[in-house]
């Protein structure tokens, strides 16, 4: 499953999708948190969740995959990438990156980049 791809849908697609999954009470939701317990429920059944973006790397080592849904500003959707990584594969500020991601941990509020 790809978050760009869920991104682009129209709500009531979301909400349907969610329904097939069997989750509930999310008529009423915002569209992030639709789309957020779809890819929860989805990580949950040990399947592969793949995000992108552009990479924006902030003064103190990591980064964010940046959309340009939002204009590249900064928001929730936005996809973790650990200072290790960067070194790793020397990344830099507006590299176009895709790979797999993962949901958020307890004490996390971002989505993380994987491999």
């Amino acid at each position: 499953m790809n978050l760009t791809e869920l991104k682009n849908k129209p709500i009531s697609e979301l909400v349907a999708l969610a329904g097939e999954m069997g989750l509930e009470n999310l008529a009423r939701a915002r569209k992030q948190d639709i789309i957020f317990s779809i890819l929860k429920a989805h990580a949950k059944s040990g399947e592969d969740i793949f995000g992108e973006g552009v990479l924006e790397i902030l003064q103190d080592g990591f980064g964010f995959l940046r959309s340009a849904d939002s204009s590249y500003l900064a928001g929730p959707d936005d996809i973790y990438v650990s200072p290790s990584q960067i070194r790793r594969f020397n990344l830099r500020t507006g590299d176009s990156i895709s790979g797999k991601i993962r949901t958020p941990k307890d004490s996390e509020r971002y989505f993380a980049l994987l491999k």
